[in-house]
């Protein structure tokens, strides 16, 4: 049985959980930390302790699964506050050279984030001033870079000198200094995959922009890749908190010698050269991107292949882009660009052909589209399909939604004939559990809670600390409802959901359990 190592982003689900009931799937034994090493939102990871169960954990295993941001600053958004020196990183990147001198027979795949720059003024996940100067820093970021890039019009120009004037200097100099080691710190992980340290690299682009920081450090990194001639290990695109589960089916289709091929539909004519909100470039690029890091590649037709990702996609691009609003108020595009009833027919048309189906649901931003989870619903179509996400960014969907996909296909002949029993209801509790979070609550019960519940409870998205304890009850209320409703008619058994929790003690996120009772396989 192989053995993958395995350190996450942060302690949350989506880093830390995800990849291990992906794992549940499969023969893989995935060896995690123990929680109590990987920190807690600000509060960075004790990379020392880590360091030393890293050098033990790593005998006898085939692969090392490392995310850089956790092994040197404590975590993702410990990398965006840290004040460490460029030797202090340099010092625990180390471990990674001393895990393969230990054991020369391990692969180290790894990742590491280009750091984002939030177009907000909230320091929930950035320094202090960014409460004051975010909106100003991000500004600064852009017009910037639009300067490299193009000549600014003079309005742009008035503003950039504007924005300089008001962001105090102090401030700006922490941000900068830190984006400069951290990019060092990303500059020197090339290195060490020229060096053979790092056998395959990801370095997803964390919240970018067309124009900013992050797109000239990307450029940087990129030249620093041809330079480096690694062009075979590294990949660059937009993506973060769905990272550890893209680059775990990579490393599973390495060990099972499988590399499958996919092909991409999606539900607007003009989704695939859309650019979404908080992405740089066009949507299809980011599918390739994703379909390319979870080890699996494009196919031209659907007749090549059995796999279907269907790709609920925007038809405009990130100013209209729709988050969790009214349908009646999103923009005109939701309404003649793109074809709900063709899309639905569709999936029904590959799932009557056997094909495998997963749905990434990615028109709106931070959640799933109601209108067509309950016209599949209404079609009896939602206990057919084999994944779904439709979480957050394109990114965090695509990522999570592709890495599902894969793993399942390799195993989907050998559970049709009713094998492995544990292994795809594993795969079923994951598929429940995306729709259950990333449509149920981030679609639904979020909403309802903040318009309904937290004024009650003097509570607001991000300050639910006073009222823990009753904004948990109403959430696992109104989740257990919700999910009563949309999964009464599930074919493979009862949904169950337990847990429910913040993880982060705000509205952004939520944890829990989900299981089948008395699954029945025999219902694929």
């Amino acid at each position: 049985m192989a053995k993958v190592v395995y350190v996450p982003l942060d302690e949350r689900p989506c880093n830390e959980g995800f990849p291990r009931q992906l794992a549940r799937m499969t023969d893989v034994t995935l060896v995690v930390p123990d929680r109590s090493m990987l920190g807690n939102k600000k509060r960075p990871a004790n990379t020392t302790a880590l360091r030393e169960w890293l050098l033990e954990a790593a005998e006898g295993a085939d692969y090392l699964l490392v995310s850089i941001d956790l092994l040197v600053y404590g975590g993702i958004v410990p990398s965006r506050l840290h004040h460490l020196s460029l030797k202090e990183c340099l010092r625990r990147l180390a471990v990674l050279g001393e895990v393969k001198r230990h054991y020369p027979g391990i692969k180290i795949h790894a990742f590491n984030l280009i750091m984002r720059v939030p177009n907000n003024n909230k320091d929930e996940e950035e320094p202090d001033y960014y409460k004051f100067h975010g909106g100003q820093i991000f500004k600064y970021s852009y017009l910037t870079d639009k300067a490299e890039q193009e000549v600014l019009t003079p309005a742009e120009q008035r503003e950039l000198e504007e924005v300089t004037r008001f962001i105090p200097k102090a401030d700006l100099g922490d941000f900068l200094e830190r984006r400069a080691v951290n990019q060092q710190v990303n500059q020197h992980a090339l290195t060490l995959v020229r060096e053979g340290v790092i056998d395959h690299l990801v370095v997803p682009l964390d919240d970018n922009s067309q124009y900013g920081f992050s797109r000239a450090e990307q450029q940087m990194m990129v030249c620093r890749v041809e330079a480096l001639n690694v062009l075979d290990k590294v990949l660059i695109y937009p993506g973060a908190d769905e990272v550890g589960c893209t680059m775990f089916a990579r490393i599973f289709g390495e060990l099972k010698q499988y590399k499958p091929e996919i092909f991409v539909r999606y539900s607007s004519t003009l989704g695939p050269r859309i650019k979404p909100k908080y992405e740089d470039r066009s949507l299809n690029e980011s599918v390739k991107s994703q379909i390319t890091a979870a080890g699996a590649v494009l196919t031209d037709h659907s007749a090549e292949t059995d796999l279907v990702l269907l790709v609920h996609s925007p038809a405009v691009d990130q100013a209209g882009m729709a988050e969790q609003i009214p349908f009646q108020e999103r923009h005109r595009t939701y309404f003649s660009e793109i074809h709900y009833r063709e899309f639905a027919e569709a999936m029904e048309a590959y799932l009557r052909k056997g094909k495998l189906v997963a749905l990434g649901d990615v028109a709106t931003c931070n959640g799933g589209d109601p209108v067509l989870i309950n016209l599949l619903q209404q079609k009896g179509q939602l206990d057919q399909l084999t994944s779904y996400a439709g979480w957050n960014t394109s990114g965090n969907t695509l990522g999570t939604v592709v890495a599902h996909l894969v793993i399942a296909s390799y195993y989907a002949s050998r559970w049709a004939q009713g094998e492995l029993a544990k292994a795809y209801e594993a795969s079923r509790v994951f598929y429940y559990h995306r729709l259950a979070e990333d449509f149920l609550y981030q679609s639904l019960v979020r909403q309802d809670m903040l318009a309904n519940d937290l004024p009650g409870l003097n509570a607001s998205y991000y300050v639910l600390e006073h009222c823990l304890g009753q904004a948990e009850a109403i959430l696992a209320e109104k989740m257990n409802r919700a999910a009563a409703h949309y999964f009464a008619d599930i074919k493979e058994g009862r949904i169950r959901l337990s847990g429910l929790h913040f993880p982060w003690r705000r509205m952004f996120e939520v944890g829990f359990e989900l299981t089948i009772e008395g699954f029945d396989a025999l219902h694929t």
